[in-house]
């Protein structure tokens, strides 16, 4: 049996005989298959295999299964809507060497001591967790906008008369300009081929969300319907990943987010909003509050849906590229919606008004900006409960701004929330205790694994 090992430049033929096994080296370049010449590659064993796996390998593999995603042992679905979740990690090819010097010295190397794979580990440990605080830090300063757009809403509808959709039209507008980006980088505008339909679904469901969350303003309080639209995001998103991408929460997430749902149910306790006047009894502003509670649901619904679309899209749309096609979306809807409520068009007519949207404009950005980045490395139902922080940081600016003492529940359910964001992101961030050895366990059982 006759069989040709290849190493870069090098031709190995390998005589094997029931008693004696002969090799000869020659030079070939470059390689040609040869008829009746069986090559086979490296295995492990082989001289000039690298035995051990590349530590960005086992990297990913770390990402993968404590900080995207835990997933509980068993059989899983075969099929899902969305494809499920991409697990092909790019494989990048070994570098062979050339020789048995070289060989020997790169599997020595790559076996190292328990010193070396430490060092490793510091060093993958410090780069996760730069990236991680980066998110973090995004998806905060998000939650932070997100606070500031409730409070720019409520001023700029009860001081200058601005209506919540057409507010919502102009801030598409202004978007738009966010089209230079991925035509600087050379992106398609409408997504990767393959990809577009899906990203347009997206567009649409982020988009309808924003005009039932906007139209909702007229009909219930700001902080209700804002605090609503979280809750039902939040839950909803948490069961969309599961059954659209097999995405689970592990437990002391769930724990978590649940906690931060119970504070966010204390805050909507008190129900009868304050601005209405009419009496409960009365038949239209009871159906009028129905209608309203009932437009903030749908717009957890459509929000939930679109960060399940964008997570299963990943990182083959730029964040830039998103934000161009929820601007586009929301320049056709919003007129759409503006003439089903007869919304009337009210201009900004003072430099304070224009102030006041742009300002707007601006944390919608930023707060699109963190959520959307947030996406690619954590799970819609944690990001979307880290911006339940909006709740907080709008009730300490109405303070501040429109001075109305907030009730006993409402403090407890916003420190509820605080609590539990606070608790998230101390789990995510700060090293757990033993988290080294477990690592370095965990590489060196795959090391020594003869599956690689």
């Amino acid at each position: 049996m006759e069989s040709t090992h290849l190493l870069t430049s090098s031709k190995k033929r390998v005589k094997i005989h029931p008693h004696t096994v002969t090799a000869k080296y020659t030079k070939h370049t470059p390689y040609s298959p040869q008829p009746g010449v069986h090559t086979h590659f490296p295995q492990p064993g082989d001289e000039g295999y690298d035995d051990a796996p590349s530590f960005e390998d086992f990297g990913s593999f770390l990402e993968e299964t404590s900080d995207k995603k835990q997933l509980t042992e068993g059989r899983k679905w075969p099929l899902t809507l969305f494809g499920s979740k991409d697990k092909e990690t790019d494989k990048k090819p070994q570098a062979a060497v050339a020789g048995d010097g070289g060989s020997e010295g790169g599997a020595k190397a790559a076996k190292g001591s328990g010193k070396g794979v430490g060092e490793q580990l510091a060093s993958f440990g410090e780069a996760s967790v730069s990236a991680s605080r980066l998110t973090w830090v995004g998806l905060l300063g998000a939650a932070l906008a997100h606070g500031c757009l409730i409070v720019l809403t409520r001023l700029a509808s009860e001081r200058f008369g601005l209506g919540p959709l057409f507010l919502l039209l102009v801030r598409s507008i202004v978007q738009l300009l966010s089209v230079a980006v991925p035509l600087h980088r050379g992106e398609n505008l409408f997504g990767p081929p393959g990809h577009r339909l899906r990203l347009l679904c997206y567009g649409v469901s982020y988009t309808l969300s924003l005009c039932c969350a906007y139209a909702s303003l007229t009909f219930v309080s700001p902080g209700n319907a804002t605090t609503t639209w979280r809750l039902a995001t939040t839950a909803l998103s948490a069961t969309l990943a599961f059954l659209l991408l097999e995405e689970r929460l592990g437990l002391a997430d769930g724990i978590t987010v649940a906690a931060g749902l119970c504070g966010l149910g204390l805050v909507l306790l008190p129900t009868a909003d304050g601005s209405d006047s009419d009496s409960p009894t009365d038949p239209v502003a009871f159906w009028r509050c129905a209608f309203g509670w009932s437009l903030s649901a749908l717009a957890g619904l459509w929000m939930a849906l679109a960060l399940v679309g964008y997570r299963s899209l990943k990182e083959r749309v730029g964040v830039a590229t998103a934000l161009f096609t929820v601007s586009w979306t929301g320049c056709l809807l919003a007129p759409a919606s503006l003439a089903l409520l007869q919304e009337g068009w009210s201009w900004p007519s003072s430099a304070p008004a224009w102030g006041l949207v742009l300002g707007l404009v601006a944390c919608s950005v930023a707060a699109f900006l963190g959520m959307t980045h947030a996406l690619t490395r954590l799970h819609p139902a944690l990001v979307s409960a880290s911006q339940s922080l909006e709740a907080p940081v709008a009730m300490l600016l109405h303070l501040a701004v429109l001075p109305l003492a907030p009730s006993a529940p409402e403090v407890v359910g916003n420190v509820m929330v605080m609590l539990s964001v606070g608790w998230l992101v101390a789990t995510k961030l700060l090293p757990a205790r033993g988290g080294g050895r477990r690592q370095r366990e965990e590489y060196e059982e795959i090391m020594d694994s003869p599956i690689k």
